[in-house]
């Protein structure tokens, strides 16, 4: 188990990679972002994409499974989001690319509302294969302290 107190400022966590298959784009965007440039190999030639392209929101949700996986994903009550900011698609996901995450911690503090958390700031990265940037973000997640491990599981009340 990873506790609040177990990160340190500029700790990175690596994810396993995930290569993406036509298959699962064009499952995640017919139940979720059904547009030609995602579901149609054809059709998106014709687009800005050039090709078919990942939904973005897909690329999000494979880099939070990543994490979930990774030794970060052993976070003591979960990794518990509360914000995420400047999140980015700077070039489409396609068929094919394999993507990896690289988490950083940018900052932590205690929790001011909830003794026995803490609120730790990452900045996860998701690279291509080539090492282009997939999808960018920075995000809050509150995090067990290790001084509440043996009490009685904690609740959110509310978020800080």
């Amino acid at each position: 188990m990873l506790y609040f107190e177990d990160l340190q400022l500029g700790q990175r966590f690596f994810s396993a990679s995930h290569t993406l298959s036509e298959d699962e784009i064009i499952a995640f965007v017919r139940q979720f972002d059904p547009q030609p440039f995602h579901t149609d190999p054809a059709a998106a030639k014709q687009t800005i994409f050039n090709g078919l392209a990942a939904s973005g929101w897909h690329t999000s949700s494979l880099t939070m499974r990543l994490v979930a996986e990774s030794e970060l994903g052993r976070a003591a009550n979960g990794l518990i989001g509360m914000q995420i900011d400047k999140m980015r698609w700077p070039q489409p996901t396609r068929p094919g690319d394999t993507l990896q995450v690289e988490v950083e911690v940018l900052d932590k503090r205690r929790s001011g509302s909830q003794p026995g958390f803490g609120v730790v700031k990452v900045k996860w990265t998701t690279r291509n294969q080539d090492d282009a940037i997939a999808v960018q973000l920075e995000c809050a997640i509150w995090l067990q302290c290790r001084s509440v491990a043996a009490q009685d599981r904690p609740t959110l009340a509310r978020a800080d």
